[in-house]
């Protein structure tokens, strides 16, 4: 497992590109798996905070639960449409729920929240795989960037 600071060191051109393809939509969507291990799809509203993709929300919600039962998620960051699409982004790994008082201040400091919403259920992500898919610059392939841990990068093209 790595951090997104781990991509960042070793791939900082495509870190940048796949941040770019996060932060360009406020939505994201989050695939969990349920109790019966059919999975769910929800949406988030994913942000790096101190260069760091965490999972954030309410209280209650059944994502969370899922996460606290099985840590495992994928997370896309959302698609433009097809006449402006410049890529999507794709992040893989498992979440673990921060409980600590200390981390959860500290991530709201970061995050700009107020002491008084710190109502929040919050993860923290270890990742597996982070994916970006574009077009080659003629536009006429889709080009798949994978990094791994352990692996580094890999391209594959598909015309």
């Amino acid at each position: 497992m790595a951090s997104f600071a781990d991509v960042a060191a070793a791939e900082p051109g495509f870190a940048e590109r796949v941040r770019a393809a996060f932060d360009a939509h406020g939505h994201k969507f989050l695939a969990t798996l349920r109790a019966d291990g059919s999975p769910r799809i929800s949406g988030i509203e994913m942000r790096f905070v101190a260069g760091e993709p965490w999972l954030a929300g309410m209280p209650g919600s059944v994502k969370f639960a899922d996460l606290r039962r099985d840590p495992r998620f994928a997370l896309h960051s959302g698609s433009d449409e097809p006449e402006a699409w410049r890529g999507d982004a794709k992040l893989s790994g498992r979440a673990t729920e921060v409980v600590e008082e200390g981390e959860r201040s500290r991530f709201a400091a970061a995050a700009g929240i107020p002491p008084q919403q710190m109502s929040f259920v919050l993860f923290r992500v270890d990742l597996d795989q982070v994916v970006l898919t574009a077009l080659n610059d003629e536009k006429n392939a889709l080009v798949i960037s994978s990094w791994r841990p352990g692996r580094g990068l890999t391209r594959t093209t598909r015309t």
